[in-house]
């Protein structure tokens, strides 16, 4: 144990007194969007609130290093060992359509199977999956619950937005900063603002090539951390698309995420950074980044991604089916700050989205239940 550490304590996080409610609008809306994605986005289909588009679901393993410090050797990484795991990676954005339109912001969400111990998510306590939903961004563009709604208000309508042009995209900021005319002047969204601009200028990289964070705070044991997954240096070095042109045709993502793994394997660093200053890397706010000067990232595990082939129209539709969840944790990695409690709610949409397309609510046990190849 090191004492440069912040120790985790309740404490550490405050969250919004309205939450209850700022929640319940949240849930509405959520709810909203999935009910009207099958007439909204045209395939008759329910689609994911956000994370619409699948580029690949991917078979892999997660191997927990050993020699591991002790303090990074916190809750399920403590103990040495392989797990089965499914990797989702998507677009952030909540449309289905072209990948030039939905813009370079990418989802990874890592399912992990036989993690023991009780779950979070409130109606699966005893579900022996443990997720891990990360984005190629080490930020997020919201910190409070009330910025975070008036933030997925307008970019649900992002499309509708830019597709007006300069205009259109002044629109969209000044509805953003001012909660479109709803928030005091001293609450208007600067920083919400600054980090959507910065999240849209994410440089368009290879899927394999990108790496994916947390963007906000976990619980790690006795401790505080971000968590994020690397390309291992050895696989990055013989990817086949080091650049890719969006521009190109509708589907660029997805394609060359399957062509490299059909050519060859590949390897994710699962890294985490703990927290050493709670000003410097505050929990509450997750706009900001944490300093790697103050606290690098340490590797505790190897994600790997068999060769395979994930082309086949039936890989996109057994996926369709997971739901990903901050909370599908133990206690040891609960989610952090009140941003990560508003996001507890997916569940809900998660519901609605399998129910209207009549699937399975639990969760699979294995790899195979899901992909077997």
């Amino acid at each position: 144990m090191s004492p440069d550490f912040v120790r985790y304590s309740p404490e550490i996080e405050t969250i919004d007194p309205d939450i209850e409610e700022l929640t319940a609008q949240i849930i509405e809306f959520w709810e909203k969007t999935v009910r009207e994605s099958p007439t909204r986005e045209g395939t008759g289909h329910a689609v994911r609130g956000a994370h619409a588009k699948t580029l690949g679901v991917v078979k892999a393993d997660l191997e927990i290093l050993g020699d591991v410090p002790a303090p990074y050797a916190q809750g399920i990484y403590a103990k040495p060992g392989r797990h089965g795991a499914l990797i989702r990676f998507s677009s952030a954005n909540n449309h289905l359509g072209p990948d030039a339109q939905l813009g370079p912001v990418l989802g990874f969400a890592i399912k992990i199977f036989e993690v023991d111990g009780t779950k979070l998510v409130e109606d699966e306590p005893d579900s022996t999956t443990f997720d891990l939903v990360l984005k190629n961004n080490p930020t997020f563009v919201a910190s409070t619950a009330r910025h975070y709604l008036v933030l997925q208000e307008v970019g649900n309508d992002s499309i509708k937005y830019l597709a007006r042009g300069k205009a259109g995209f002044r629109d969209l900021l000044t509805d953003l900063l001012t909660g479109k005319g709803t928030f005091e002047q001293s609450d208007w969204a600067w920083e919400e603002v600054f980090a959507f601009v910065k999240a849209a200028q994410t440089p368009v990289r290879n899927p394999l090539l990108s790496t994916y964070w947390t963007m906000a705070a976990l619980r790690h044991g006795d401790f505080v951390a971000k968590v994020r997954v690397a390309p291992a240096a050895d696989s990055a070095a013989h990817a086949m698309h080091g650049e890719l042109d969006v521009t190109s045709g509708p589907d660029v993502f997805g394609p060359a995420l399957a062509e490299e793994l059909q050519a060859r394997a590949f390897d994710f660093d699962l890294q985490v950074q703990l927290c050493t200053d709670l000003e410097a890397m505050p929990v509450d706010d997750a706009m900001v980044e944490w300093p790697e000067k103050l606290s690098p990232y340490v590797t505790v595990g190897r994600v790997h991604l068999p060769r395979q082939d994930i082309s086949r129209p039936e890989n996109l539709e057994k996926g369709d089916a997971l739901a990903f969840n901050q909370w599908r944790v133990t206690a040891d990695h609960r989610p952090l700050g009140e941003i990560m409690q508003v996001r507890r709610i997916y569940s809900t949409s998660a519901k609605v989205r399998r129910a209207l397309n009549h699937q399975s609510q639990t969760e699979p046990t294995s790899v195979d239940e899901v992909l077997s190849q």
